[in-house]
């Protein structure tokens, strides 16, 4: 393995550090960990820097991972149960429980939508958000950004051929 490069490093920090805070603080994870999980990733992507196309994308998966990793591993921990509890209390499965997996999944998803919509020219972002996820039709995002119904769909069009190209390029595949 090269010797760190601390500005290699501290560039991908500053870059990516803010996005993957918001992902992590989306699941479950103790907010203490995680600068920890954050800096994990960070130095499992310098590692393979050289190999990686899209080095968000890349982080995230490192991320996610790694959340998976703490997952399997805090449930193979030995949790103490109240003496006074039953024995069938405690191996019921709390129906409720989602899989950690798909929540992370989830919360990714949504960060990878984001960060594709931020990179959208305004006005397709305001066709994109009034369309998809206000839900208004075509004549009321017309009506609500005071364009004609044409236009709307002129940039609703181009609007998701740049999404589609910016994820691909983030390296998400579809």
């Amino acid at each position: 393995m090269a010797p760190l490069d601390e500005d290699v490093v501290a560039g991908i920090y500053r870059e990516h550090a803010p996005a993957l805070r918001r992902f992590i603080g989306r699941t479950s994870v103790d907010q203490s960990r995680v600068d920890d999980v954050v800096q994990e990733a960070i130095m499992r992507v310098w590692r393979q820097a050289p190999e990686v196309t899209s080095m968000r994308a890349y982080l995230f998966q490192t991320t996610r991972n790694i959340l998976i990793d703490m997952h399997r591993a805090a449930g193979r921990r030995v949790v103490e149960v109240a003496e006074d509890r039953d024995d069938d209390s405690r191996s019921r499965i709390d129906p409720r429980a989602t899989n950690p997996a798909v929540e992370i999944d989830r919360a990714l998803d949504q960060i990878l939508v984001e960060d594709a919509l931020s990179r959208l020219q305004p006005d397709h972002r305001e066709v994109v958000l009034a369309l998809y996820y206000r839900r208004f039709t075509v004549v009321e995002t017309a009506a609500a950004l005071g364009i004609p119904a044409g236009t709307v769909k002129s940039r609703a069009y181009y609007a998701v051929r740049s999404l589609r190209a910016i994820l691909d390029e983030m390296g998400v595949t579809q």
